[in-house]
């Protein structure tokens, strides 16, 4: 499919396309609350919450009492104060600092919702907000959209240009699956692997800790790695800072709380970190395959046994946080099972590789 031309789109604010509500003087878009977990019991009903992953699942359940602050909305947009974005077809609740964007005048479906969740996402992207995306501010972003002949946002343009989309992505996934099918994957065996610590593998730094919104960009030259799972953690480029040498690549970058907890990179270039993001410097060499490998077990371990919020990494990575790796005769980690096996996968995934790449 032809490169969107988005010259003649236009501008249009959150409240004056979705519903709002009064918040004194201001605007606000509805946004959950905070619901004791002793007043929720499993059930059907998804709970929506600030991960980014699991499109913002977190678990299903019923309210135990009638509870104002339990807030059910149904075919509508979420988004967290993070910038987290999903479209939610179905009812679901909404915990604290996660918003609803319900439009005005249609009723979504999935293909309109999912090109505005792509529109505001690149909105937010594009703005200074960081963390801080509360209802009121929410409501007075700007998004960029297709335009009728009246003025008005072209749903109909979208609902077609996003069926072509699933037309088009349905045959390059055709491909992928055939190649999935193609390659023989040994199943690990993970009976004598054995759990580490992650500070015997690595030394802990807590990073640069600087604010994205206050660095300057007028000659990027260093990689600037934030709470992100995309582009490698790197949110953006900014200037050399005389007298902060910045990490040398080799390093992993960890995420310990929001959104994307627990993303774990390996950085190709030097770099500066945002606050909340550890650097894991290895006390050994290691081959890239195997930090590939470890970096992996490091977010699986971090999104099944952790939580934004709740139990965050920031307590826990110096100090318990553990991963279960394959061990050598020795005990120690098997740097060398690990790069062989990431190079297999790599090796017999070149024609899946291929089939991604046309998606």
């Amino acid at each position: 499919m032809n490169k969107i031309d988005a010259k003649q789109w236009k501008k249009y604010v959150i409240k004056d396309l979705f519903v709002t509500e009064k918040k004194g003087k201001k605007l606000q878009v509805p946004t959950g609350s905070y619901v004791d977990k002793k007043q929720l019991s499993d059930g059907k009903t998804p709970r929506i919450t600030v991960t980014g992953a699991n499109n913002g699942v977190y678990g299903y359940f019923d309210c135990n009492s009638e509870n104002k602050n339990y807030r059910v909305f149904e075919n509508f947009i979420s988004v967290s104060f993070l910038g987290t974005v999903f479209y939610q077809k179905n009812k679901a609740s909404l915990d604290m600092k996660v918003h609803c964007l319900k439009p005005l005048n249609i009723e979504l479906n999935e293909y309109t919702g999912l090109f505005l969740v792509t529109a505001i996402n690149r909105s937010l992207k594009n703005s200074s907000y960081a963390d801080q995306i509360s209802s009121t501010v929410l409501a007075e972003l700007s998004i960029k959209l297709p335009s009728d002949k009246y003025g008005s946002p072209d749903f109909s343009y979208m609902e077609e240009y996003m069926k072509n989309r699933k037309i088009a992505v349905s045959a390059s996934l055709t491909k992928l699956q055939s190649a999935k099918q193609s390659a023989v994957f040994q199943k690990i065996d993970t009976k004598e692997w054995r759990n580490f610590h992650l500070y015997e593998i690595f030394e802990i730094d807590s990073g640069t800790k600087l604010d994205k919104a206050k660095m300057d960009t007028t000659t990027p030259k260093i990689n600037f790695v934030g709470r992100s799972n995309f582009n490698n953690g790197i949110t953006q480029k900014v200037n050399e800072i005389q007298g902060l040498t910045p990490y040398d690549l080799g390093c992993l970058t960890l995420a310990l709380g929001g959104a994307y907890l627990g993303s774990c990179f390996i950085q190709e270039e030097p770099f500066y970190t945002s606050q909340n993001v550890a650097v894991l410097i290895p006390k050994e060499n290691i081959a890239f395959e195997a930090k590939q490998f470890i970096a992996t077990a490091i977010f699986k371990e971090s999104q099944n046994n952790y939580r934004a919020f709740i139990k965050e990494l920031n307590a826990h990575i110096k100090r318990d946080f553990m991963i279960k790796l394959p061990a050598n005769t020795n005990g120690a980690p098997d740097y060398d099972y690990m790069t062989a096996y990431i190079s297999k996968i790599k090796k017999q995934s070149s024609h899946t590789l291929e089939a991604l790449r046309a998606i």
